[in-house]
């Protein structure tokens, strides 16, 4: 190879140096040989020298080796914490302190899973109905106790 010809070529399809220099390639003939492939293939409408569209693999590795077809989704928001939370304290009541504890990580979880986009919004409404029912059933009794008593 001269000086004047480029730099060599590592994919193996013969091509040297860039389209329009003297010796594009080795037989020395400025287009390609007969049944050659040009270096890439150009989109249509794509600026001369930008490489075509190449399409996403059809296939992605899945659970056991097995092909996934298509584009991989994305993996499901994570549930909040205080979300559970107040839905557990919420069903326990906790002789009723899990019940106010119930709505005050009720109303935070709401709060940080419209700010953070969790999932777990219903076992934070859940969290906060049980609670409410809790502290009523809680005012409920204190009232027949205190109207038994007098």
């Amino acid at each position: 190879m001269t000086s004047h010809e480029g730099p060599q070529d590592d994919r193996g399809d013969g091509y040297h140096g860039t389209p329009g220099s003297a010796a594009q390639y080795p037989s020395g003939q400025d287009a390609a040989p007969y049944g050659a492939q040009p270096p890439y293939a150009a989109s249509p409408g794509a600026p001369y020298g930008q490489p075509a569209y190449q399409p996403p693999p059809a296939a992605y590795p899945g659970p056991y080796g097995q092909p996934q077809y298509g584009y991989p989704y994305a993996p499901p928001p994570r549930t909040n914490g205080l979300a559970i939370a107040s839905m557990v304290l919420g069903i326990l009541w906790m002789y009723w302190i899990g019940s106010i504890l119930a709505l005050v990580f009720g109303y935070i979880a709401r709060n940080q899973i419209r700010e953070r986009n969790e999932a777990g919004g219903g076992m934070a409404t859940a969290g906060i109905v049980l609670g409410w029912i809790g502290v009523g059933l809680f005012a409920l009794v204190i009232v027949i106790g205190i109207a038994g008593n007098a």
